[in-house]
């Protein structure tokens, strides 16, 4: 049972820090966020099974995308009754959702023992796959969750379009402001490999120069495997950035909206 003295990550943070599963919070930008998310998913589950943790709701989730009724929540969990497979939905390819927006914006506020039944649910689910990956909700006025702030990577997929590498850069600033001290990135639907390393390029460039987070490439969504790429790929953070980003989690503490991540 969670120690109530410690904060509201610390039981997810142990947890997703098992191995396996390898698990690292999803962030999707661009027009068609939905889509994007759902092909990454699946293309990663070629691999091995992919569980999807999914924040956002409607044309905000991943549902869509992996074409998927969006049903239940992991919150349903804290009934003592309702089965983990109940709220379970399976994609052609094998790609397991788990709505957890409810879960998300309670978690904090649960009592011990409610807490641990999500916390069980969680590890039953880990059992079950190789990867597991938390997609975040981008609302700017929410603080991030408890479960994007326990995960121990970070991926962003970023639409090559003019809305995805600005949406791109504002995510980035605030994972910046919340305390995070790197980023893996992949860029989707770009028409080229030089246009998906371009774009890579100028957003590294611009973070670099302004934010001073560091940013991994992974690839391409539609061509390479992001999965085992996360998964092989140590973190970048260094030790400049390890302290940079304490730095920035402290000045995170004065605004009631940031997240630590």
């Amino acid at each position: 049972m969670l120690d109530g003295r410690e904060d509201q990550a610390a039981g997810l943070r142990r947890l997703f820090r098992r191995t396996p599963p390898n698990v690292a919070a999803l962030f999707v930008t661009g027009h068609d966020r939905s889509a994007i998310a759902g092909l990454a998913a699946r293309r990663m589950s070629r691999e091995g099974r992919v569980a999807l943790l999914d924040e956002g709701r409607g044309e905000a989730g991943t549902a869509l995308g992996l074409g998927l009724a969006e049903e239940g929540d992991l919150l349903n969990l804290i009934d003592g009754r309702t089965a983990l497979d109940s709220l379970l939905r399976v994609s052609v390819e094998g790609v397991l959702h788990l709505p957890i927006a409810g879960a998300a914006l309670a978690f904090a506020l649960l009592d011990d023992d409610h807490r641990e039944r999500l916390l069980t649910g969680l590890h039953a689910l880990q059992r079950r796959c190789s990867l597991m990956l938390i997609h975040a909700s981008l609302a700017a006025t929410l603080p991030y969750s408890p479960f994007v702030q326990a995960a121990p990577r970070r991926l962003l997929l970023v639409e090559a379009s003019g809305r995805g590498v600005t949406d791109a850069y504002a995510s980035i600033k605030r994972l910046a402001a919340a305390g995070a001290g790197d980023l893996h990135v992949a860029v989707a639907r770009a028409r080229s490999r030089a246009e998906a390393v371009a774009l890579f390029a100028q957003l590294d460039g611009l973070v670099r120069t302004h934010v001073g987070l560091p940013l991994a490439f992974l690839g391409e969504v539609e061509r390479d495997d992001l999965g085992a790429a996360l998964a092989t790929q140590p973190a970048v953070r260094n030790d400049h950035a390890a302290a940079a980003a304490f730095l920035r989690r402290l000045a995170g503490w004065s605004r009631p909206s940031s997240g630590r991540v």
